[in-house]
């Protein structure tokens, strides 16, 4: 889930009995009776797959599958956790706590296809689905926590822990079930708990009505071209890509530039002809707010104020404080310490840089003041300038093939011992999807992978990691995790050549996929990428750093054509240039980030209506010193999926957070001989294989042998000699 694109965190998959996603349906009322098996068509949904890893039979699932699918894991997991609320034998560990892991398999398994689907192939069956079950599914979920008797039987064993002879992970399980159903409410009064229920239920609503707002105002606002002309500077591979979805949307003989969920937009950094990079960033800023039937104000606002009152009805003084609690940061005071202290020097690198652009516009007599749609433009023209380099010369260097196998796959064999090979004789869900075995270091069948690369209208924006099937050795399952990229797609017969930052995101998310595939957990609850969301981009900020390693790089960035290593001299100035552009970088994320925490600190009497969201924005910015004009927040409110649709809510801060703690571990790989076998069984065996079974932070320090240091991230960013010490 990186930084610069949009994460989906649709993978983080939790038992049934505290599941996070609610984009689920169903056309029957939440508790009815299921289908006699006479009356239920074959759906292949209802029993576990026979492919390998139980990989889901993409060619047997249909569209109308889900709902009934859905309906019977519901009644399933209510007709399970009832027997064990219900049971008549002392609560123990291994009948109220271990059942309640193996409860709820179905609806858990329907849920990972639906909602990875829903992300990454939906249509408006689907957008159906989504929005009939999510207030169902909040119900659901409400009716488990919150029934009395199963949190007394939990609540039995957890006043009795030490005594029950556990080891440690299963210590672990018993504790972090108590904290989870007293976060859920099971301490309210039963008049509280009926408040509790109706919010849960909104606030599902609304989050599946402000995600797929998202989705169609990005399809809805590609930016039409007429005459080829105004696309100088493009190249002729990505001409061809905008006539083809002109082709497709029945413009014919036109070009249509579709937007991804940043606010900056790739082809920013090409186009000279400045009246259309005005109207594409235009159309991207206004996203969600400007009416119409996908505006988002009211949800960004409604979002705000349920999430409020539901952190007050729980005892917490805002969905911010309730959120971090059980993150690594603990407090939002933590958090704005960290935040407050970059933010200065980013805002002044960010100046300084900008007045860098002003001078060369000015050198152009170009007569007019940099603004935001020019900053890509002009950064690549300083770019140019400083290091005698552009992305241009660079990208046949970097072949979508090449960069997969010479390099990720590379470095994962290097660095662990990994093989790969491919398969074709699993079924797919889109003809672009690609399917991997991969192979441990013992000749053993590790994991299965899927990679979804190219950009599609059905698709959500970014790049993101899930799950197909978790590790758990409790269930005897293996990983079945999957990539997906937004990449655009060429011509045929024409290379996929990426960009550098796109190269780094391929590292990034497959580092996600390691953390799922090396999982060696007894419990699902822990598996693979469920830990804290402030440490979950850790370790996939970490596999970005062989993107650059000479051996790794050297090794894919290769000639298309000719298959010539990327001159020295060139790869030289790629790797100086990495520091280009971290004011702006920076500056930006901060802004999110900020934006984020004040939406979600605020009480419920605090949140402004709908007619009020830019206002509160513009306000937000300005008192954290980060609103300059030139540079926008990443996302804005109306458009920030990560916040108010992706499970990021008061916890997009964790991108940079998880930085400190990986510029530290590159400090440390660096240290001790880098791209080697032993640190790779290092920092897998310590960390990547532990899950959440242990305490982030201790994880790290195990690796690591000491705690975090703040001083390697602020190198990095190039903020080592602006930040005051404090």
């Amino acid at each position: 889930m990186r930084n610069n694109l949009l994460t989906t965190p649709r993978s983080f998959v939790q038992p049934a009995l505290l599941l996070a996603s609610l984009c689920l349906s169903t056309s029957l009322p939440l508790f009815a009776q299921p289908a006699t098996p006479a009356a239920m068509p074959a759906n292949p949904l209802l029993t576990e797959s026979t492919l390998p890893f139980h990989y889901p039979p993409f060619d047997l699932i249909k569209d109308a599958h889900f709902a009934p699918a859905y309906e019977q894991g519901m009644i399933d997991e209510r007709t399970q956790v009832t027997a064990i609320a219900d049971n008549s034998a002392p609560p123990s560990f291994d009948n109220t706590i271990v059942a309640l892991e193996r409860s709820g398999q179905l609806l858990a398994r329907v849920d990972r296809i639906f909602s990875n689907l829903a992300g990454c192939n939906t249509n408006p069956a689907l957008q159906e689905v989504e929005r009939d079950m999510a207030p169902k599914l909040a119900a659901q979920r409400d009716a488990l926590q919150l029934n009395p008797a199963l949190f007394a039987r939990v609540l039995a064993l957890y006043e009795k822990r030490d005594t029950l002879g556990l080891d440690p992970e299963s210590l672990r399980l018993l504790e972090r079930y108590h904290r989870d159903f007293v976060r859920a409410g099971a301490k309210l009064s039963e008049s509280d708990k009926t408040k509790l229920k109706a919010l849960n239920a909104e606030i599902a609503t609304l989050q599946t009505t402000f995600s797929q707002n998202v989705l169609k105002e990005i399809n809805a606002s590609a930016v039409l071209v007429t005459d080829r002309k105004e696309l100088a500077g493009l190249s002729d591979a990505l001409i061809a890509t905008a006539a083809a979805a002109a082709k497709t949307e029945g413009h014919d003989g036109q070009f249509s530039v579709h937007l991804v969920n940043t606010s900056g937009q790739p082809p920013l950094a090409s186009l000279t002809n400045r009246a259309l990079r005005e109207r594409i960033m235009q159309a991207s800023l206004t996203r969600g707010s400007h009416g119409g039937e996908f505006d988002n104000r009211a949800a960004v606002a409604g979002l705000a104020r349920l999430r409020a009152e539901r952190a007050a009805l729980l005892g917490y003084p805002s969905h911010a404080a309730y959120t971090l609690e059980e993150q690594t940061a603990r407090t939002v005071e933590t958090v704005d310490k960290l935040l407050v202290k970059i933010a200065p020097a980013a805002v002044a690198n960010a100046r300084r840089e900008a007045a860098d652009m002003q001078a060369i516009i000015d050198g152009e007599k170009g007569g007019f003041t940099l603004a935001a749609s020019d900053w890509a433009l002009y950064s690549e023209k300083v770019r140019t300038a400083r290091y005698a380099f552009d992305e241009s010369q660079v990208r046949p260097y970097l072949e979508l093939e090449h960069v997969l196998k010479d390099g990720v796959f590379f470095a994962a064999h290097q660095l662990y011992g990994l093989t790969f090979k491919e398969r074709k004789d699993l079924p797919v869900y889109q003809p672009d999807v690609r399917v991997f075995d991969i192979f441990d270091a013992d000749g053993s069948h590790l994991a299965i992978f899927l990679a979804d690369f190219y950009a599609r209208p059905s698709k959500n924006g970014g790049a993101w990691m899930n799950e197909y099937e978790p590790q758990s050795a409790l269930l005897g399952s293996h990983p079945v995790v999957a990539n997906h990229l937004n990449l655009p797609k060429p011509a045929v017969g024409e290379p996929t050549l990426l960009t550098f930052d796109e190269v780094t995101t391929m590292f990034h998310e497959f580092g996600h996929a390691l953390h799922g595939m090396f999982s060696k957990v007894k419990y699902p609850l822990f598996s693979g990428t469920n830990v804290p969301r402030d440490f979950v981009e850790y370790p996939s900020q970490v596999n970005e750093m062989w993107a650059a390693w000479p051996e790794v790089l050297k090794n894919y960035a290769k000639h298309y054509k000719t298959g010539e290593p990327l001159p020295p001299a060139l790869l030289e100035k790629v790797l100086v240039a990495r520091k280009f552009d971290q004011g702006h970088k920076t500056t930006e994320y901060l802004a999110a980030s900020l934006l984020d925490l004040a939406w979600h600190g605020l009480k419920p009497a605090e949140v402004p209506a709908a007619d009020g969201v830019l206002a509160f924005e513009a306000a937000v910015l300005k008192k954290a010193g980060v609103d300059f004009a030139p540079v926008p927040p990443r996302y804005r409110s109306t458009y920030f999926s990560h916040v108010f649709s992706g499970g990021y809510s008061a916890g997009y801060y964790s991108y940079i957070w998880a930085e400190v703690l990986d510029a530290d571990s590159v400090e440390w790989f660096k240290q001790n001989g880098g791209l080697t076998r032993a640190n790779g069984d290092h920092f897998r065996t310590t960390l990547l294989s532990r899950g959440g079974s242990e305490e982030a932070l201790v994880m790290f320090k195990k690796f690591r042998g000491a705690d975090p240091d703040i001083n390697p991230l602020l190198k990095r960013r190039g903020l080592d000699q602006a930040v005051p010490a404090k």
